[in-house]
């Protein structure tokens, strides 16, 4: 019986696609501010470059370290888009940070 890791992935050695929505990919700048936990202080402002987006969430590059899951940011694709979006996961790669935030209602 194989393992289940085995088996999810197919035979051509690529990653299974689990998204529950396609992703387009998108441009231009986001801006997410966001209350540091612990801290009285006003709230901090990110810019950065959106990588894709879908109905229900997008994907950012910028230079905070900072968000972890579950943190709540107020974002703003362009000035009729915004919003508030919770940080499901973030990817540090050397000095670029990438991060998943999916739109709350």
């Amino acid at each position: 019986m194989k393992r289940l890791e085995e088996t999810s992935k197919p035979e051509t050695g690529q990653e299974v696609e689990n998204r529950r929505e396609p992703r387009q990919a998108a441009d231009g700048e986001v801006r997410f501010s966001f209350t540091e936990l612990g801290s009285k202080m006003a709230a901090r402002e990110v810019r950065g470059t959106l990588i894709d987006r879908s109905p229900s969430g997008f994907r950012a590059q910028h230079d905070c370290a900072a968000l972890t899951s579950g943190q709540v940011v107020r974002f703003r694709l362009r000035p009729a888009l915004k919003g508030k979006a919770r940080v499901v996961w973030t990817r540090i790669l050397g000095d670029r940070v990438e991060t998943g935030f999916l739109i709350l209602p």
